[in-house]
């Protein structure tokens, strides 16, 4: 196939994708804007994510698609207002992976993470990883597990909260090895690195991205990574997995409609995903927002969140971990 066939193909696609596409309504779908729900503040991650999606998806749907922040409540504002929206494909949540841990925390949610809503497609992950300052006496994932096992008690690490993928990563560490760490819960995630450097504290889990920067220049070292999929410029960074069969730890952004939003609409919505998530140019884009493009379709989505919210009530239960 020639790059002109190639091309064509392309656009044939967006174009079909762009085309308005009815469902038995009066009015084919999508004949207005739709909404994306996000449920933290303008500049953040997960913002800068849902507009990355937002500047790509009107020319494969043919309307505009606007980002509404309604930040608060670890996100749950945003998702209860998704949740109760009606189910026509024009309201949806740009989700991650916090939402499916918070109601283990014993925190009440007017929702439910996998019942109220109906998934379109996982479209990122955001990898994680474990930082030190340069005087700890490790400098991989084997050696910081031994050093932990041998000192139980004695060194600490920060994270961005309680209850954080970044917190529950080192629990589940610790559950699988008998280790034993101090956590240090931090209000965000800015204070953290410069206390690593500093040595205020020795070990923090943080982005791979900012971690892999001051790893670069040498104010820290970056011990490992807590996923086992390829990050861009961090090859030289172990995974966890090297030391622990198996453990991959990674937030996961994806899109949500409200339950019982038909399935042509979904599946129109999750073939248009699958297309942005794929282009080469939101390889670069997503990597400098510390993420990779992570597609998952519908069907394998909804698979995956209950499997997540499962593993992490039995690492919540068997860690004891409260938001007290």
């Amino acid at each position: 196939m020639n790059a002109r066939t190639t091309r064509r193909a392309v656009l044939g696609a967006a174009a079909a994708l762009a085309a308005p596409w009815s469902f038995g309504q009066a009015q084919p779908w999508p004949s207005r804007p739709l909404r994306l729900m996000v449920g933290y503040a303008a500049g953040g991650g997960v913002d800068a994510m849902a507009r990355m999606l937002s500047a790509r998806l009107p020319a494969l749907l043919g309307q505009q698609v606007v980002v509404e922040n309604r930040a608060g409540a670890t996100g749950a504002i945003a998702a209860d207002a998704v949740a109760k929206s009606a189910p026509d494909g024009y309201t949806l949540l740009v989700g991650e992976t916090a939402m499916l841990i918070t109601p283990h925390l014993g925190v009440k949610v007017p929702y439910d993470p996998i019942a109220s809503f109906t998934p379109v497609a996982s479209a990122f992950q955001a990898p994680l990883m474990i930082v030190a300052n340069n005087s700890l006496p490790a400098n991989n994932p084997r050696e910081l597990i031994a050093l932990l096992k041998a000192n139980p008690g004695r060194y600490s690490y920060a994270t961005s909260g309680v209850g954080t993928v970044h917190h529950l990563g080192i629990e589940m560490l610790k559950a699988r090895t008998g280790a034993f760490i101090v956590h240090i819960p931090y209000r965000g995630a800015s204070q953290i690195l410069p206390d690593v450097i500093s040595g205020q504290v020795p070990i923090a889990v943080v982005s791979a991205a900012g971690g892999l920067s001051q790893a670069r220049s040498g104010r820290l070292k970056a011990i490992a990574l807590m996923s086992t999929g390829k990050l861009p410029g961090a090859e030289q960074v172990p995974p966890l997995a090297d030391a622990l069969p198996g453990f991959d730890v990674a937030p996961r952004i994806f899109v949500l409609a409200p339950a019982g939003t038909p399935a042509p609409v979904v599946d129109r919505l999750n073939e248009a995903m699958r297309t942005i998530v794929a282009s080469p140019d939101l390889v670069q884009a997503a990597a400098q927002q510390g993420a990779v493009p992570a597609y998952l379709p519908s069907a394998q989505l909804a698979t995956e969140m209950q499997r997540e919210s499962a593993e992490w009530a039995r690492l919540v239960k068997q860690q004891k971990v409260t938001m007290e």
